[in-house]
This record gives C-alpha cells, sequence and structure tokens, in this order.
C-alpha cells in the first residue's frame, strides 16, 4: 500500500483508485459527510469517527483537516449559510424585478429543504441544547444567526425603497420573524405533516402583510 493510501477506509481507497483528491477536496468532501451527520442526528450524537466512515477516509485523516469535532461543526455552519445566501442571491438575480424577490427566494428556500440540502436552522437546532453550556458553540452559533439577519434586514430596507415593502415595517423586526420562519421550514422537512398547501399560505399571508398586496388576489 501507497503512503498516499494510509489511513484511508476502503471506500476512501476505491476513490483515490479513481482521483487522487487535493487537500481542499478532501476538505470538501468531509463537510459533506459531517453535513449529513450533523443533520440526521445532533452535534451531541455526532461522532468524527461516524463521519469520517461516511467520507470514507480513517479519523486520523480527518483530524489533519479539522482539529475537532467543533471545528468542523463550525465549519459546516458557515458553508450552510453560504450556500442559502448563494441561492437567495441567484434567486434575485432571476427574478423580473424587486416585486418577486421576496416570492422567489421563499420559494428558492423551500426548494433547498426539499431536495435534502441542509440550512442553516438545522444545525442550529442540532445545537441548541450544547449552545446552553459551550461558549464556542453559543458564539459560532449567534454569529451566523445574526449575519442571516443582517442580509435579510439589508434586503427588507432595499425593498422599503423600492417600493415593494410597505415603508411602516419594521425591518429590524421583519427580519427576525423571517428567521424564525426558517425553522418553520426546518421543522416541516423533520417532522412532516404539513403539505405544500399550508406552506403555500403561509407564505402569501407573510408577502401580504410586507407588501400590503395580497399575491392569492389577482390585479
Amino acid at each position: 500500500m501507497r503512503d498516499t493510501e494510509r489511513g484511508l477506509t476502503a471506500r476512501g481507497r476505491e476513490r483515490h483508485a479513481r482521483r487522487r483528491l487535493s487537500a481542499d477536496e478532501r476538505r470538501a468532501d468531509l463537510l459533506e459527510a459531517a453535513l449529513a451527520v450533523f443533520a440526521s442526528t445532533s452535534y451531541a450524537g455526532a461522532t468524527t469517527a461516524e463521519i469520517a466512515r461516511s467520507a470514507g477516509v480513517s479519523e486520523p485523516i480527518l483530524y489533519r483537516h479539522f482539529t475537532s469535532k467543533k471545528a468542523l461543526y463550525v465549519a459546516c455552519l458557515d458553508l450552510s449559510w453560504q450556500r442559502l445566501h448563494e441561492t437567495w442571491s441567484y434567486a434575485r438575480e432571476g427574478a423580473p424585478g424587486p416585486e418577486a424577490w421576496l416570492a422567489v427566494t421563499a420559494d428558492a428556500t423551500f426548494a433547498l429543504v426539499d431536495r435534502g440540502t441542509v440550512i442553516p436552522p438545522t444545525l442550529w437546532m442540532q445545537a441548541f441544547s450544547e449552545a446552553g453550556d459551550d461558549p464556542e458553540i453559543r458564539a459560532a452559533v449567534r454569529r451566523v444567526v445574526a449575519d442571516v439577519h443582517r442580509v435579510i434586514r439589508e434586503t427588507l430596507h432595499d425593498l422599503q425603497e423600492a417600493g415593494v415593502v410597505r415603508p411602516e415595517r419594521d425591518a429590524d423586526a421583519e427580519a427576525w420573524i423571517t428567521v424564525a420562519g426558517l425553522f418553520f421550514r426546518t421543522f416541516v422537512a423533520r417532522v412532516g405533516g404539513i403539505g405544500s398547501e399550508t406552506r403555500s399560505r403561509v407564505q402569501a399571508e407573510r408577502l401580504a402583510w410586507l407588501t400590503g398586496v395580497d399575491p392569492r388576489t389577482p390585479p
């Protein structure tokens, strides 16, 4: 066995045989595996052994890229937020105008959840119990939640200036309500029992409140 294959599981050696992964690619693989494991269990319940096995490597290989489970979790937090933020940006760029931004970003978020993509609230929920006891986890969750809120608040301000969102709405408070809505999406995805018709009604009521225009009413 070559030195470059030491520490790999059978699955990892099979992948290595097909194509040697760069350090960045290996790190990306580990993050994908960690996202799936954290989302399926919890921060406390996930183990580095399980994450390494899912990625097809041994734990020593994992620790070459991440010093601890905590470091891996924080990196997953950042990656999930980066993906959600990019999804919102792409959705807005493809919208016909600012008046469609709210609807297309909501639809894009639901599409991510339906495809099984891990969005930040999934990881927030998994770490709530640990957040009370671990100052590093608490700080990491607070940082990402604050950034999500900031982006939503700035978008709502932009939409108020564009005349889409009513000027009397408090953008800061409405942004927090939207953050809570992300938890609702995660709840629906994990618990089930709430169909697309209910989700559509919730979205319509939210849009009507923000814009003063009921999207269900023909112009």
